[in-house]
């Protein structure tokens, strides 16, 4: 029975090209796990093991390792940095304890740093921060951790500092045990030297180790009266109250190094085995019922509870479907019988393995704290509970982006009807921010995702892993409807045909609601005009209709209903009548109150040497793009701005072309907003003309 204590869960999560696989690497070399270190832009490294991440040196799917230092088992989540491929991120997050947050030295805090980091807040996860790269060209450690308080609102508990910077980047200087950790040229991360701290860092060394006590003891009231009385803490004090801290998130211990030159990495590792929590140091999961509410009762983390798990990950290889597990409290054992308690059906477990990238062990048990992968479950999705079946429970569900992006594919030959429908079924169940529908009227197949890079890797997935050839069509965008003003109105329905007829009239209003309140039904019926019985199917009615919009068949927005009178017939009436006299209500009041196409704005984040700013801001606002803020930086300026999505396709070459392919740029998707009239036009006419050319 391994001791929890000496567990730790954690991920690696940055920006793009921070050096979030470099760091994990470098940590697998040093841990022994790996013999040769691979490098991502060779296409060689462990954890990026798609054809597709070796090519473009990207991390696409997030992967999983494990390794051990210092007598503790580190199990290790290396995140994608790419903004399309946040949801990684996310679920990963969602089953760790700790994570290190990777900034790079020269670029600092990025737009997708402030994704994740926004992300493991949410999650509450314990983090280190590792400012990277301070080997490059206009590295500054210092502005970086600047950064980190401005932009991210964040408290860095500062623990090494830089020996020289750029080129002459040598070593780090060790806060708490006042030692310089100097590296010799050879590149090896063993070949350091332990020295007193260099003449001309002592002062800025004591100024800084004065702040981290300080912040330290402020955990330990006892401490703090004595450092106050001029006694100076031990450093196992230091680090006990530093741990305390880093699980409170009340402050975030920074490192820094080159994980490319493999400097400073061991720092980093002692600081994951020192200050992030272990599995029984985290606040446990909360349980929920079967509508996602809390029950008010905790998934306490044991290995003598009942058996509790979270699907977190679905994967498909060579060997079949792999389901990545967190497991939070008891045992789990190779032929146990689970439940899913989202589908409510049992499965067994036939094989477990260990993970490590691509390659796997097999295990027979496993226990709370270990995250796992299960070979062949059949109907478990991400975000699945598994239990003991005695116990059923639900842990709390995890939440997806809506895709905002989408293209019509359709095979090239008759013969890839079939494979391309089991393919992309595969790819549905591994990620849940791609989805896959069929349009009514051309019956033509619609992928959707989260940008221009994540289609493009599903549609090269489905080429090479699955032999799938597709023809493309251009990407559209996921325009939706809305209603401007209340319309008062009445609808009946009647239907006489022989024997018992169909009879239902509603009085109703419609109004639009509030931004983001979906749709909202109500009823303020008196008298038994409408009986009960009937209100489900009036709902059930009015909502099935929001799926598409009068204007032009896009998904409605925002839109409250009321029910305030109507009549019935005691004979006729039935909840079938009511739910069509609902539907018919709808088709007829809705072009009354001033319908709308709203488009997805995008938040848009450029970074442009300062030579091209004006070239820069001007694209952005032939765009339609609202610019919202400036910041000068050591290298460049970033831009943010609000910019249509359907003014965003093809950007990173345009931006390239004006910046002499030195800018870069990322987007998420922020808000709808109504589109401007000439817009509107444009896209409902092109929906005419698709259906017209379909019939």
């Amino acid at each position: 029975m391994t001791d929890l204590a000496l567990y730790r869960n954690i991920g690696i999560f940055a920006h793009v090209d921070a050096g979030k696989t470099t760091t994990t690497e470098r940590i697998l070399k040093l841990t022994g796990k790996i013999h040769k270190t691979g490098e991502v832009h060779d296409g060689e490294s462990t954890t990026d093991f798609m054809e597709q991440e070796a090519e473009r040196g990207i991390t696409i799917q997030s992967a999983a390792t494990t390794c051990f230092w210092n007598n503790h088992r580190l199990n290790i989540i290396d995140t994608p940095g790419h903004v399309d491929f946040t949801v990684e991120v996310y679920r990963s997050l969602k089953v760790l304890d700790g994570g290190i947050g990777v900034f790079c030295g020269s670029g600092g805090v990025e737009p997708q740093s402030e994704t994740n980091w926004r992300y493991a807040n949410e999650s509450e996860v314990s983090r280190i921060i590792f400012v990277n790269k301070l080997d490059r060209m206009g590295a500054d450690f210092y502005r970086v951790v600047g950064q980190v308080k401005k932009v991210l609102a964040a408290n860095p508990l500062v623990m090494t500092l830089p020996i020289g910077i750029e080129d002459d980047f040598v070593g780090v200087v060790d806060l708490l045990s006042q030692k310089a950790y100097i590296w010799d040229d050879s590149g090896q991360p063993e070949n350091y030297k332990v020295e007193e701290i260099p003449e001309d860092l002592k002062e800025k060394a004591a100024k800084y180790r004065e702040q981290l006590v300080e912040t330290a003891v402020e955990q330990d009231d006892d401490l703090m009266m004595a450092y106050m009385d001029g006694e100076e803490p031990s450093i196992e004090d230091l680090k006990r109250c530093i741990r305390e801290g880093t699980r409170k998130l009340d402050f975030f211990p920074t490192y820094c190094g080159s994980a490319f030159k493999n400097k400073g990495i061991q720092l980093v590792l002692d600081a994951v085995v020192d200050y992030l929590p272990s599995p029984t140091e985290v606040d446990p999961q909360d349980l929920t019922d079967e509508e996602g509410q809390p029950t008010g009762e905790k998934a306490i983390v044991s290995a003598d509870e009942p058996l509790r798990a979270l699907a977190f990950k679905i994967m498909d290889d060579r060997y079949g479907a792999l389901t990545f597990v967190r497991i939070y409290s008891g045992k789990l054992n190779k032929g146990d019988t689970i439940l899913n308690s989202f589908t409510g059906k049992t499965e067994r477990i036939g094989r477990m393995v260990e993970m490590h990238a691509n390659e796997r062990t097999e295990l027979t048990s496993a226990q709370a704290g270990d995250i796992i992968a299960i070979i062949g479950m059949k109907n478990v999705q991400t975000g699945h509970t598994l239990c003991d079946p005695d116990h059923p429970c639900t842990l709390e569900a995890m939440v997806f982006p809506e895709p905002v992006i989408s293209i019509a594919v359709s095979p090239k030959d008759k013969a890839g009807v079939e494979k391309m429908g089991i393919a992309i079924g595969k790819l549905v169940a591994e990620d849940p921010t791609f989805k896959v529908e069929t349009d009514q009227d051309s019956g033509e197949t619609i992928l959707k995702g989260m940008g221009e890079l994540h289609l493009d890797i599903k549609i090269d997935i489905l080429k090479r892993t699955y032999g799938v050839d597709l023809n493309v069509g251009k990407p559209q965008v996921a325009y939706r409807e809305s209603i401007t003003k209340a319309v008062e109105d009445s609808y009946t329905h009647k239907k006489q045909s022989g024997g018992s007829g169909q009879y239902g009239k509603i009085d109703y209003r419609i109004r639009p609601g509030e931004t983001n309140s979906g749709f909202k039904f109500t009823s303020t019926v008196v008298g038994g005009n409408v009986p009960k019985e009937f209100f489900p199917a009036i709902e059930k009615g009015f909502k099935s209709m929001m799926e598409t919009g009068p204007l032009a068949g896009f998904p409605v927005l925002d839109v409250e209903i009321e029910l305030y009178d109507g009549g019935y017939h005691a004979v006729d009436s039935s909840a079938i009548a009511f739910e069509i006299a609902a539907k018919g209500a709808f088709r007829q009041s809705l072009p009354k109150a001033g319908l709308q196409l709203l488009e997805p704005i995008m938040k848009v984040d450029v970074f442009t040497p300062d030579a091209n700013v004006g070239d820069v801001i001007g694209d952005l606002n032939r765009r339609r793009g609202m610019i919202k803020d400036q910041e000068p930086g050591a290298t460049g300026v970033r831009i943010k701005a609000d910019v249509p999505l359907a003014e965003m396709f093809g950007y990173i070459g345009h931006l390239r072309t004006i910046t002499s392919g030195r800018g870069q740029f990322s987007m998420e998707f922020s808000h709808y907003m109504p589109c401007p009239q000439n817009v509107a036009e444009a896209v409902i006419e092109e929906v005419k003309a698709k259906k017209a050319a379909d019939k």
